[in-house]
């Protein structure tokens, strides 16, 4: 296999990858997110930055695509435990805390998307110096 070939199974690999943590993410997030009080709600916002560390990481590991993955994963089982269950019970219920949660996320997502790319460049901090 050219290396061409493996560069490309790697990147598939690793969006698969980002897709599967999405989906932790979106679920630990999605479980946390109600936890506190009426004045401070300390589970969304920790699970919103969880969310937005999650998804710089996703970025940084291979890019756009990556990042991607990780917004289906994300946004895919939180909409699915947004459903009622089989007993009728849902973990997202339809009122602020939950369309906060969903919908933050999304935009943190849209926000890390719109990161400079200098960010995620792969070049040393300090260029090197020659000694003579």
């Amino acid at each position: 296999m050219n290396s061409s070939g493996r560069h490309l199974g790697r990147t598939i690999l690793r969006t698969l990858l980002a897709v599967l943590l999405g989906v932790v993410m979106g679920a630990l997030g999605t479980v946390v997110h109600r936890y506190g009080d009426d004045s401070w709600y300390l589970g969304l916002v920790l699970a919103l930055a969880l969310t937005a560390a999650s998804g710089v990481l996703a970025r940084a590991w291979a890019g756009y695509g990556t990042l991607l993955g990780f917004g289906v994963g994300w946004v895919g089982i939180v909409q699915v435990l947004s459903l009622p269950g089989s007993g009728g019970d849902v973990v997202v219920p339809a009122g602020v805390l939950g369309l906060v949660w969903s919908y933050a996320g999304v935009a943190l997502l849209a926000v890390v998307a719109f990161l400079p790319a200098s960010w995620f460049a792969e070049v040393p901090a300090r260029p090197r110096r020659h000694v003579a």
